[in-house]
């Protein structure tokens, strides 16, 4: 399993969100180097999206949820046509990174 997860659920109608691109990225010194994508399954998850074995370093990863095609897809305007989340990540346990989404907000959380 990838050392980061993540799943989207949109609260507004309580469905996993699939079909969804997810970029990882990692920061340095103010700028961003895209490491890996995937898409959401079915079930509104990511699961493979590091494939490499080696652990991250330690540092400062983004996620970019590409969320305006899945608003797009079901005719619904949305206020957030992409969404990131910054984290900052210190050891090389596993991490989850879920996205709680409706078109006019969101939340995130550290699960597990």
């Amino acid at each position: 399993m990838s050392q980061i997860t993540s799943h989207i659920l949109d609260t507004s109608k309580g469905k996993a969100v699939a079909g969804v691109r997810v970029t990882l990225y990692v920061g340095q010194n103010d700028e961003w180097t895209a490491i890996c994508s995937g898409v959401t399954n079915e079930d509104g998850r990511v699961k493979d999206l590091i494939k490499s074995s080696e652990p991250l370093q330690v540092g400062t990863y983004k996620l970019r949820f590409e969320t305006k095609e899945y608003f797009d897809a079901h005719q619904i305007p949305t206020f957030y046509p992409m969404i990131e989340i910054i984290v900052d990540i210190q050891t090389t346990e596993h991490f989850h990174i879920p996205l709680l989404l409706n078109p006019f907000g969101y939340s995130t959380y550290r699960g597990t």
